[in-house]
């Protein structure tokens, strides 16, 4: 468990510089696993380096009343392949540490504490200063499909298209 806070801490503070000079974002989500009949909860943070990419550092935890107990902590990428006035359609590449607490516990053969993830999926968004969110997500070394529900809220944000350049009156994300 240690080395997953280390992990997750060094993810987060490792992108602390692009804070200032991009648009970031910050919230909670709920996730549900189809396959393991598991909640969790989630943090992410949202960095905007330009108008289609973004970089979504996060942490999961599923708590030990589910079957798995885990906490998770990466980095993903997302790509909005459909942009709108109102929302984004986006797709995501996350690679991920995931500390699995009760892997001793699983009957599934190899099952190890310590390992690696990586999921694709699809999302949507708006593009407002609180950005509900919808992804659906699957991992394949698991084999395992989730969705994850939640918000961002973008700070700095006094704009009606949801981003503010701290340096100018323009909006660099989507101007």
């Amino acid at each position: 468990m240690k080395k997953a806070i280390f992990i997750s801490i060094f993810v987060f503070l490792s992108v602390q510089f692009e804070i200032n000079a991009q648009n970031f974002g910050l919230g909670p989500s709920i996730i549900y696993n189809f396959q393991t009949e598991s909640f969790g909860i989630g943090l992410r943070g949202n960095i905007f380096p330009n108008k289609r990419v973004s970089i979504v550092p996060q942490l999961s935890y599923y708590p030990a009343f589910n079957k798995v107990t885990e906490f998770i902590g990466g980095v993903g990428v997302e790509v909005k392949v459909i942009k709108k006035q109102k929302f984004n359609i986006y797709g995501l590449v996350h690679g991920a540490y995931d500390n699995w607490i009760n892997a001793e516990a699983s009957p599934m053969a190899g099952a190890k504490p310590n390992n690696w993830n990586l999921e694709g999926g699809i999302g949507i968004t708006n593009n407002k200063c609180f950005r509900p969110f919808l992804e659906y997500r699957y991992n394949i070394k698991f084999m395992e499909t989730h969705l994850d529900l939640g918000f961002i809220y973008i700070f700095g944000c006094k704009q009606k298209s949801g981003y503010k350049n701290r340096n100018s009156n323009k909006c660099p994300a989507y101007s």
